[in-house]
């Protein structure tokens, strides 16, 4: 069975949230929170998590971007926690904190695809970067890209990867809210509609 490192993604502006995504509560928990316990809830009980860029979420060890543009850049620090806390994992389950009803099933269902490649779901055809399992040599090449403005699309169209396709995904019971982002306040009151309250335990 692969080694697999969970990484919350908690960088970026939040400008068009107006405030630091992470708090950002929703049914009386903080978006990073919701997280952080799904991310949890799908790995074995002693593996480690991280979180990447940005403030870091309370529990969890942290790291800094690495030099670069966008998100790329914050996955490229999977290696500096790798260094420092003598990790060596085969794999990084990688989420996004504003990613509040992400599903451990499907988390673990992403791990079970694990050979060694890319295991990212598709939905309308477009790859759901920031709910995905990469493997350690993404970061190498995450670093590499970030300092010359590539982002994840773009790396990934030069690699083989393993697209999780919407006929497949919804077998685990997922529809769409795994990756659902909430980008501004609106987004809140949308996935709430849609999805219900968080259920990170789940």
């Amino acid at each position: 069975m692969s080694e697999v490192l969970g990484a919350i993604l908690v960088g970026g502006a939040s400008s068009r949230m107006g405030e630091n995504k992470a708090l950002v509560e929703i049914t009386g928990r903080p978006m990073g929170t919701w997280v952080s316990q799904a991310v949890a809830a799908a790995l074995p009980a002693d593996a480690r998590s991280v979180t990447l860029g940005g403030a870091p979420l309370k529990g969890l060890p942290h790291v800094q971007d690495h030099p670069g543009v966008g998100p790329l850049s914050g996955f490229a620090a999977i290696a500096d926690f790798c260094d420092l806390s003598s990790v060596t994992p085969d794999a990084v389950l990688l989420v996004a904190v504003d990613h509040p009803w992400t599903r451990p099933d499907t988390l673990q269902a992403l791990i079970a695809r694990f050979r060694g490649r890319t295991v990212v779901p598709t939905h309308h055809r477009i790859r759901q970067v920031t709910c995905a399992v990469y493997p350690m040599s993404f970061v190498a090449a995450a670093s590499q890209g970030a300092t010359v403005g590539k982002g994840f699309q773009e790396l990934l169209d030069e690699m083989d990867v393993d697209e999780v396709s919407s006929d497949i995904w919804t077998g685990w019971g997922e529809d769409g809210r795994s990756w659902f982002s909430v980008d501004e306040p609106q987004d809140i009151a949308r996935g709430l509609a849609r999805y219900g309250p968080p259920d990170g335990a789940r």
